[in-house]
Parts: structure tokens; sequence; C-alpha cells
């Protein structure tokens, strides 16, 4: 099984194509880090404190259970040891869905979401489609990735991705933001014939390793942050179940890269390799790309001052969670940056004069 203090990581996602938006977990539970909440949900820790507003020097971040709490804890400690001036506090949020609808309704000025919550959001697609948004957070700087790829249960015939039509693939428990992720790229044109032949398999991580061992599914994802382990049900099933990795077909890279929710990513499994030979020395993945986002009312100098926090005490941060990105260069903090959501303005200037912009990204007003 992979030890989930494995190697500190380097920054590995600088491949993901720029027409292109990748351990999203659970909605609540262990490792939870989902999407399906609409931000109605009670019990988020706010105790009816709605100062969600700019306050000169304080921040206030959405933050989902599981991984991603972890992740804001070890920022909100970071901070709390290296600044003297910003005031940081972790608010738990259902999941990402949950955390945009929250920032809309300014029950917090900071969150973490991920790029496939936020384009659909843009386009009032999935949860957006029967209650939409009058705004979206504006960029802050890359979280970490959940990189995803399949693995097929040895026996089964299974060895590109087309040989998936017919099987019983599982694609994580739904609700999860790394099956809604996954499902949305399969469901792209270049793939949707192989993706409407598939028989999906519901049934929550807990179920899924037995099923598996049983002969009940015959391929699954596979995803973590490389360089800090797989998710808890993953290393259960690489535990339990002799798997080998399910090699892509130009088409399902095709309908990656033509999602905008999802990055890419070719990584050595050197880097997060199961416990067991997989047949493969490297990846290709489909990544949900997490990031830290903040409201238009929140401080320019608050946002600038956690900038410069996680770039210059960035070992600070991943010496408490591994999982937050390990940045080799202040521009590596713009790794998931995307056109069509724009840079806080108190980002954008923490790049702007650390060299370190891009000027293909927009600055929200």
């Amino acid at each position: 099984m992979v030890d989930d203090s494995i190697h500190r990581r380097k920054f590995l996602y600088g491949a993901a194509t720029a027409s292109i938006a990748g351990f999203a977990g659970c909605t609540s539970g262990s490792g939870g880090d989902g999407g399906s909440s609409d931000g109605n949900a009670s019990g988020d820790g706010s105790s009816g404190d709605s100062n969600g507003g700019g306050g000169s020097m304080s921040l206030r971040v959405g933050t989902s259970a599981g991984g991603t709490k972890n992740v804001g804890l070890a920022v909100e400690r970071a901070v709390s040891q290296n600044s003297d001036e910003l005031s940081y506090s972790t608010v738990e949020s259902p999941g990402y869905v949950g955390t945009i609808y929250r920032m809309a309704q300014d029950q917090f000025n900071g969150g973490i979401t991920d790029n496939n919550s936020l384009t659909k959001a843009l386009d009032d697609r999935g949860s957006f489609a029967e209650k939409s948004v009058d705004e979206i957070p504006y960029y802050g700087f890359y979280a970490f990735p959940y990189s995803i790829y399949v693995v097929a249960r040895n026996g089964t015939g299974i060895e590109t991705f087309d040989d998936l039509a017919g099987k019983n693939v599982y694609p994580a428990e739904p609700g999860y933001s790394t099956r809604a992720t996954t499902l949305d790229v399969w469901s792209q044109k270049p793939t949707k014939g192989i993706y409407d032949k598939m028989n999906i398999q519901n049934m929550g991580v807990g179920d899924a390793p037995g099923a598996m061992e049983e002969g009940r599914i015959d391929a699954a994802i596979a995803y973590g942050t490389p360089g800090a382990g797989y998710t808890g049900w993953v290393t259960e099933y690489d535990a339990r179940v002799d798997v080998h990795y399910v090699e892509p077909t130009d088409a399902l890279k095709q309908s990656i890269e033509s999602y905008a929710g999802a990055g890419s990513s070719e990584i050595s499994v050197d880097e997060w390799g199961m416990q067991q030979d997989i047949q493969t020395d490297q990846v290709f993945t489909w990544d949900l790309e997490v990031n830290y986002t903040f409201t238009p009312e929140a401080s320019e100098d608050a946002v600038y001052e956690l900038c410069r926090v996680v770039d210059e005490h960035n070992d600070a941060v991943n010496e408490a969670e591994q999982q937050f990105n390990d940045f080799e260069s202040t521009s590596d903090m713009l790794g998931s940056a995307r056109k069509r959501i724009p840079v806080h303005p108190g980002a954008a200037k923490y790049y702007k004069e650390n060299d370190a912009w891009d000027d293909n990204l927009s600055v929200g007003k």
C-alpha cells in the first residue's frame, strides 16, 4: 500500500493544456472534497456569521472536509507563523460546489474549489443548471491536483480504454468530484460511444474494494496527489486485488483536451506508484485542479499577503500537509489558471511584482 507520508512532491503539472481547465473525494466524509451540495446544508461552522466581505486584512476560507480541509489548515498554520498582518480562519464548507454557492452568498470571502465546478458555474451546467450563481470567485493560486487514471483487474482482458465497453466500470462514489470529472471527460464526443456502452457501477467507496475482489467490478479509477499518495479506498484495493494500467487511446486524450474542466499530466509511477507493479512506467491522467479562490470583495492586501506567505513559505505548508503543491517558482502558482476565470486583483498584483504574470490571463474588477 502507498504510505500517505510518501516523499515530498515537486510541481509536476505545468503540462496541462492551455485550453483545458485535475484526490477529489467525498461529499463530506474521509478524504471529503465533493461537489454535490448546493450550499444550503447546515453545520458549516460559520455560526451565523456572514462577515464574508473584505475586512482590511482578514480572510475566512471555506474548505471541504477531509484532505482539502487538511490543506486549508496547513495554510492557516503557515499564515499564523509567518504573517503579523493577515487574519486567516478556516470554515468548513459542503464540497466544492457548495463552496461556490456560499461564496456567492458572501458567507466567506475565500474558498477552495476546483476548475470543473467553476467552469460549470460559468456555463450553468450540473448543479448550476437548476440554481445558478450571480458571480463566481476569482482565481488566487493552484492548491493541488487530484490526478486520475484507470486500472483493470488482471484477467478481464481489458488493455486499452476501448476495452471498457461492456465492462463493469467504477468511477468512484456518486457525488464525488473525481467521479463527476471522470464522467464529464468520458462523455465528450471522441469517447462517448465507449462510455455509453460501459456498465457504470454505483456504490460507496467502502464497498468497492470488496466488489473488485469478488469480480463485480472489472475496472476502476485510481487517483490521488502525486508525491502525497492515493486516496484511502484506492490503497485498499491495491492491497487486495491484482490490477494493471489501462492504456489511454488517442480518443481519450482528445476528450480530456476538449473538456474545459480538466487538466492533463504525464506522471512517472515512481512519483506515487502503487505497491504492486501495474505494468507501466508512466501514467497519463486527467486532473481535477483544486484552487484557492476569492470573492471580488476580498481585500486586495489580504489576498496579496496570502500569496506571499504560500510562495515564500511553501515549505512550511508542505511540512504540515504534503498534498499542497510544492512550487518551484512563483509562476507555478498560476499552473491551473484559466482565461475564463479572472485572477483576483490582489493575487495579480503579487504575480506582476514578482515577474510571474501571464498576459493571457485577465484581472478581476
